[in-house]
């Protein structure tokens, strides 16, 4: 059964790299996914919109409990068995500078996946034959930067 449900951005394509990672470790199927960028999306969790959606990382819990940025990654990568790659998220006196961290992230997400070269924006290119970035479809909507 479904521990945890990630509310997460598939228009940027660092996202959906990650997505795809907890998605590979998921032995037990304790996370489910949805897409906000979806046409369509309409799920939104209790006491959320669009615009809170896209400020950070959200999910919820089997028993219906709300959870942001970081503990919304603290919780998912605990259950896929990576709990010491989030270790630094447990220290109180490192939580402070984390949230900032991860807010400008948040906030600069699909320039950090050009910078990456995982965008469609920048397509991977062999011998001089070019195909689109395996991350995305179509570059991200520009209106919801």
């Amino acid at each position: 059964m479904t521990e945890l449900t990630i509310y997460f951005d598939g228009a940027c394509a660092f996202c959906t790299a990650e997505v795809r990672a907890l998605r590979g470790r998921d032995r037990r199927g304790a996370l489910a996914f949805i897409d906000i960028a979806a046409p369509g999306f309409d799920a939104f969790p209790p006491g959320t919109d669009m615009a809170a959606l896209q400020a950070q990382l959200h999910s919820v819990t089997r028993d219906g409990r709300l959870l942001k940025g970081l503990d919304s990654m603290q919780a998912a990568y605990s259950l896929v068995g990576l709990g010491w790659v989030v270790l630094p998220l447990r220290m109180r006196a490192l939580r402070p500078p984390l949230a900032w961290a991860y807010g400008q992230f948040a906030r600069h997400r699909y320039r950090v996946s050009r910078f990456l070269g995982l965008s469609a924006a920048a397509p991977q290119c062999d011998d001089n034959v070019c195909r689109p970035s395996p991350y995305l479809k179509e570059a991200p909507d520009e209106r919801r930067r």
